[in-house]
């Protein structure tokens, strides 16, 4: 009994200094010697040095301030505060994420640091609640039954909703029910989407998960990723993101592109810091890419202006040259 209530002793100090004390917040001998009365143990300050120096041992990383007052504090954590406040910022940004759950995940990363810092901290990202976050409150389970079809290589069923405005403006939602095969989960564009096939089509798609809802696992087996895509046994979630634009799917092919050089920083941090660079004259430089035809490409270079020209292929050329007349003629 008495080893027992030595254990339970040494994990009181442990939990007081991990959620109590920091390098700014140090906790005294005293006020360690008062918590532990309040759960019926009598101690000393010899007592105290004895449990951290054991805590010490096994790898803890408690250290003595300076100074006659001095306390102790966990000098490292798993996770140090800037790196809570990025996970912070992020389950704060993610869209995807309803206000409910951002509140719970932030409260729990919260405990990762100590009371004082959690209350120091403050988001440096704003999000406008009511129009930044979701109101689909299944997207937890959504997203762990989406995990275990994948590595079961199971078909998923859910109610896929689409959001659109009559001719009268009313707002609507038109619902439909998907069965689809899943092969990935890729979190692009401050959403988070579902790679999958339809089995009427021999290519991917991309639907975004907090518009699935009532999803399911049934019990016939995906298609192989190798029969709708170019990843013969296994789907490669980096490759394809890195080809994608605004999620819209398309062909893929191999597209030269001439640049400004003040673009050169942009393309390498798209495609990557393989892709070759050539210069091309004085003010500019090309390079070749790997990239899906799609709307969401072409929109996506022509946010440059004549910064980008497209040399090929021509099927790029004509797209950019149709689009480019659509907004002309929407103007005249």
């Amino acid at each position: 009994m008495k080893s027992y209530k030595n254990k339970l002793k040494t994990i009181l100090i442990y939990k007081m200094l991990e959620n109590e004390s920091d390098e700014e917040n140090p906790v005294t001998s005293s006020s360690l010697i008062d918590m532990l009365a309040e759960y019926g143990f009598e101690c000393d300050r010899k007592t105290i040095y004895s449990d951290i120096n054991a805590l010490n041992s096994i790898g803890c990383d408690i250290m003595k301030s300076s100074g006659y007052n001095g306390g102790f504090f966990m000098a490292s954590r798993k996770f140090e505060l800037p790196e809570v406040m990025l996970l912070i910022d992020a389950v704060t940004s993610a869209g995807f994420i309803t206000p409910k759950k951002t509140e719970s995940l932030v409260n729990k990363l919260k405990t990762l640091v100590s009371v004082k810092q959690a209350e120091s901290m403050v988001s440096q990202v704003y999000v406008d609640a009511n129009h930044s976050k979701c109101d689909n409150e299944e997207v937890y389970i959504i997203i762990d039954k989406l995990h275990d079809a994948i590595m079961k290589r199971k078909k998923v069923r859910f109610i896929y909703t689409r959001r659109s405005i009559d001719l009268h403006n009313k707002r609507k939602n038109t619902e439909r029910l998907f069965t689809v095969s899943p092969y990935a989960l890729i979190w692009k564009d401050d959403h988070y989407y579902l790679v999958c096939n339809k089995k009427k089509y021999d290519n991917l798609m991309n639907l975004r998960i907090d518009r699935m809802k009532r999803l399911s696992i049934v019990s016939d087996d995906a298609r192989p990723v190798g029969e709708v895509s170019p990843y013969k046994y296994e789907f490669d979630a980096q490759d394809y993101s890195s080809k994608m634009f605004n999620m819209f799917s398309g062909e893929e092919c191999e597209v030269r592109l001439k640049c400004s050089l003040k673009l050169q920083e942009e393309m390498l941090d798209r495609f990557g810091a393989s892709i070759p660079l050539s210069a091309s004259d004085a003010a500019h430089f090309e390079t070749e890419v790997n990239a899906t035809l799609s709307d969401g490409f072409v929109s996506w270079l022509m946010q440059y202006g004549d910064d980008v020209e497209v040399l090929s292929p021509p099927e790029l050329i004509d797209m950019i040259k149709n689009k480019a007349n659509r907004i002309l003629n929407r103007y005249k």
